[in-house]
């Protein structure tokens, strides 16, 4: 099922008019709404299967479509003008899903996100830019956005926010040292951040990794049961 969560689409906001996949209850009669955010060169359907491999089927799903299948031009590693406008578009695209969210009287507690590789990097700079207690975030294979040295003094506190970061080690796209110093910066904001890195996985999604989303995504389903509707 597709619909559509945009805002009017301009060559500054290349992601504004992209659909938005979903999957499940609607977020209203869900006990929690999970938004899955795919990688350069995917699509929301692709990462959409993982809800079904995640087996959550209690759980509303929202995958937005990026343009062109990518959210960002460049490494992730980058200056951040040289990933711009697309960058901010894409920030602003799962803002706009979740104040959709919001307006719909769906409480951010009840709000997950999960992205793997570029849909990992955006989560987690989504995360530290917008912060407020969420559900639950899953970061696969990704980290904050920029170069080395990139002053990460953001405003605002993540609230106990259970976070897992996983990430193989090295990774050809993401250096470990990129997952840790995102774990210490969620953590100062105030998440609680659980990272694992697994030596030698390839760029993918291990099991293990899946059965830490599913006992996440368990435990919001269970504090937010009594609010199903």
């Amino acid at each position: 099922m597709n619909a559509r969560i945009n805002r009017p689409s301009s060559p500054d906001d290349p992601h504004a008019a992209q659909p938005v996949s979903t999957a499940g209850p609607t977020p209203e009669s869900a006990p929690a709404t999970l938004i899955l955010i795919h990688g350069r060169g995917d699509s929301a359907a692709g990462i959409l299967s993982l809800y079904e491999n995640i087996g959550m089927d209690r759980i509303a799903a929202i995958a937005p479509q990026a343009a062109g299948h990518t959210w960002y031009p460049q490494s992730f590693l980058a200056p951040l003008e040289a990933n711009q406008p697309n960058l901010d578009s894409a920030i602003k695209k799962i803002e706009s899903i979740v104040d959709d969210l919001l307006s719909r009287n769906v409480p951010s507690q009840q709000i997950a996100l999960l992205g793997f590789s570029q849909g990992a990097c955006l989560t987690t700079e989504y995360l530290a830019r917008h912060p407020r207690r969420y559900g639950a975030a899953m970061a696969l294979t990704g980290g904050l956005i920029g170069p080395p040295g990139t002053a990460r003094n953001y405003p605002g506190s993540l609230a106990a926010t259970p976070i897992f970061l996983g990430s193989g080690d090295p990774d050809p796209h993401v250096p470990f040292e990129r997952v840790r110093e995102t774990e210490t910066v969620l953590a100062r904001m105030g998440a609680k951040v659980q990272l694992r890195r697994y030596p030698g996985m390839p760029h993918t999604i291990n099991d293990d990794e899946l059965t830490v989303c599913r006992e996440l995504l368990r435990d919001l389903i269970t504090q937010n049961s009594k609010g199903e509707k």
